[in-house]
């Protein structure tokens, strides 16, 4: 799956590259929505970078209850199966960052992408739910 390449390939970035494509994100969103204060620098990148990971677990999240819909999945499997799966990228993901130089695992990047994950099966999961409940109108 690309989404799940785009995440690894992002965790073997050295921390220089990482840290500059994060400044380079923080500009563009500094331009975009200036009154929100400076998420280039410092402090900011950091909650970019956090917000990254949220917004590429989501998506995988989406994308792997949407693959199991597609895949006609009993209703429980469709929520579990997902999330176990978004888990287990998120771990392998971490532990790719203990061989990159100036990277580290961290716990707090698992939690925030297991909430990730949930929301976009959540999400997958209601719009689903709200398409059958027209279709029964």
């Amino acid at each position: 799956m690309l989404n799940i390449a785009f995440i690894w390939v992002n965790s073997l970035l050295p921390r220089e590259v990482s840290a500059a494509f994060s400044g380079l994100v923080g500009q563009v969103m500094d331009w975009l929505f200036p009154s929100q204060g400076t998420m280039a620098e410092g402090e900011g990148n950091g909650i970019l970078r956090k917000i990254a990971h949220f917004t590429e677990f989501c998506t995988l999240g989406a994308l792997l209850s949407w693959m199991a819909g597609m895949l006609r999945q009993e209703k429980r499997k469709r929520i579990v199966v997902p999330v176990l799966a978004g888990v287990a990228v998120a771990c392998v993901d971490e532990t790719i960052q203990c061989f990159v130089p100036g990277r580290g695992p961290g716990v707090l990047d698992v939690l925030i992408d297991t909430a990730g994950v949930i929301l976009g099966v959540m999400l997958i999961w209601l719009i689903a739910a709200k398409k059958y409940a027209k279709r029964r109108n």
